[in-house]
């Protein structure tokens, strides 16, 4: 059995350890209140102008096409995957890493895939692979609209000029603090919608439909990217949080049963000193 000194050290070190991570569930918490706010407010919009670009797409000719929709015979794939700068937020980032391992292995084998790192997990999971294009984890600095719509062009750009034929993007999707799910999206070319004989546009439209169209596309692969990226940072938030309250119950246990240990010990060492002076008190008699 270790001695008492040991186990005060290790009593002060697990309390020194829940308190910090005690501190960090704290800060995580306020920080997913917003996060989530914001993710939760964009959501509707970003449906509604799917939902408007996919009903308009409906009734176009097959021959209207955007560039952004052209089927190429993949060779080049892009994976932008999203993760945090930062560790301490249980399997947050290794599910994104590995789930990105998997596209390249399985479903990509054959082609030639290079990635985008948002954030700093995956720049260094994958940069040895030198085949990292960009890292941009210094996104999370100013995570607004307009920073993110710069990476969607460099995106969209690269996928015109032909240099990848396929874009995905893999994120953690935000459901709340406890649960993350993988997503693995489409982002070029543009998923086709089948046409829907039921679709009703009894509207004159100004400019024409192909024109709203080509305009809708580019802020609608903005609004997707960003909110795949605010989907992942409300997702980073909730999952610190829960990693960190699951530390620190485990800390707290941990105290509990090393005070438990220490009190043994330290009554086991009270009886052993009360032995030893009754043993001398009788051999002085004797």
């Amino acid at each position: 059995m270790a001695n008492l000194k040991e186990i005060r050290n290790r009593i002060s070190s697990v309390s020194s350890t829940m308190q910090i991570t005690s501190a960090m569930k704290m800060v995580s918490a306020a920080k997913l209140k917003k996060a989530q706010d914001a993710i939760t407010a964009m959501r509707p919009y970003s449906n509604k102008l799917t939902e408007l670009l996919q009903s308009l797409s409906a009734t176009l000719d097959a021959d209207s096409g955007s560039k952004y929709s052209a089927q190429r015979e993949v060779k080049n794939v892009l994976i932008v995957a999203v993760t945090s700068n930062r560790g301490l937020a249980g399997a947050f980032n290794s599910n994104i890493i590995k789930q990105v391992t998997k596209l390249t292995n399985e479903t990509y084998a054959t082609k030639d895939v290079s990635y985008l790192a948002i954030g700093k997990k995956a720049n260094d999971a994958f940069n040895k692979t030198n085949k990292v294009i960009a890292n941009k984890s210094d996104l999370y600095d100013d995570l607004t609209f307009d920073n993110v719509s710069e990476i969607a062009e460099m995106l969209m750009e690269k996928f015109v000029s032909g240099e990848f034929d396929k874009i995905e993007i893999v994120y953690n999707h935000f459901r709340n603090a406890a649960t993350q799910i993988i997503m693995t999206e489409q982002f070029l070319p543009i998923v086709p919608v089948e046409n829907d004989t039921n679709v009703n546009l009894d509207y004159v439209f100004e400019p024409s439909k192909l024109e709203i169209v080509e305009e809708l596309i580019p802020k609608s692969l903005k609004t997707q990217l960003y909110k795949g990226i605010r989907d992942s940072f409300a997702s980073e938030h909730g999952a610190r949080m829960t990693a960190m309250h699951k530390a620190t119950d485990n800390a707290t246990e941990l105290r509990d049963q090393l005070k438990l240990t220490y009190n043994k010990a330290r009554q086991a060492a009270i009886t052993n000193e009360i032995l030893e002076i009754v043993g001398g008190a009788e051999a002085l008699n004797n």
